[in-house]
């Protein structure tokens, strides 16, 4: 038997890293031997996404995904955050990983860039989803079974009530004119909380919603 490839995902706590990591799991073609995530220690949280760690743990958990956590300050400039990333791909190469996933979806420049930085590692970029067309992919993760909620909202492309809501019908014809429906274009972050990827679900409750430098973020508990 033809042994596959170790693999990581890129893991944000969010929809499209999960429905990525259902859809490679579901071609076979690779063997998915840990999540690799970016946590800002100031906050004790998923960056960018404002996850507390605690719900990352047993999201990683469910989905039986040792973590590899790349621990980052606020602020954190893009050198440190490329030095400490590089450090924790290089420990990957040791262990035997050829291949990480991401689920990017139809960003250009983001591609370029990860292809970039792992050009020489010897670990091999995988985009699973993407040019799916986002309307449709948006229906299929509700179909599959995804339960999303919104943790951040860029307050430049969305009102801050939107934080917080539930990734549904009723969210995604609710979204303005021009919304990416999967948030491709930055106007959200999202938490999953269950989905054929997991093997349970993470039950959360709905806490206090901040604004801070352009941004809403929705502070999900675990309940």
């Amino acid at each position: 038997m033809t042994k596959l490839p170790k693999t990581l995902i890129a893991w944000s706590s969010g929809k499209d890293s999960a429905f990525a990591l259902y859809e490679a799991r579901r071609s076979g073609e690779f063997d998915i031997v840990g999540a690799l995530t970016t946590v800002t220690d100031t906050f004790g949280r998923v960056s960018m996404h404002g996850v507390r760690e605690e719900l990352l743990s047993a999201q990683l958990d469910a989905a039986e995904l040792p973590p590899t956590l790349v621990r980052i300050p606020f602020p954190c400039t893009n050198e440190i955050y490329e030095v400490r990333m590089a450090q924790a791909l290089a420990g990957a190469r040791t262990q035997g990983v050829t291949h990480i996933i991401f689920g990017d979806l139809f960003l250009e420049d983001v591609r370029a860039y990860r292809e970039q930085k792992l050009a020489g590692t010897g670990i091999t970029p995988v985009f699973p989803l993407w040019g799916r067309p986002t309307d449709r992919l948006a229906r299929e993760m509700l179909d599959a079974g995804v339960e999303t909620y919104l943790a951040t909202v860029d307050l430049k492309k969305l009102p801050a009530s939107f934080s917080g809501r539930k990734y549904d019908a009723g969210l995604l014809a609710d979204f303005p004119p021009g919304t990416d429906p999967c948030g491709e274009n930055g106007e959200f972050h999202s938490f999953v909380a269950a989905g054929p990827m997991l093997t349970r679900k993470i039950p959360i409750k709905i806490g206090e919603t901040i604004e801070r430098e352009g941004f809403a973020y929705t502070d999900l508990l675990p309940a």
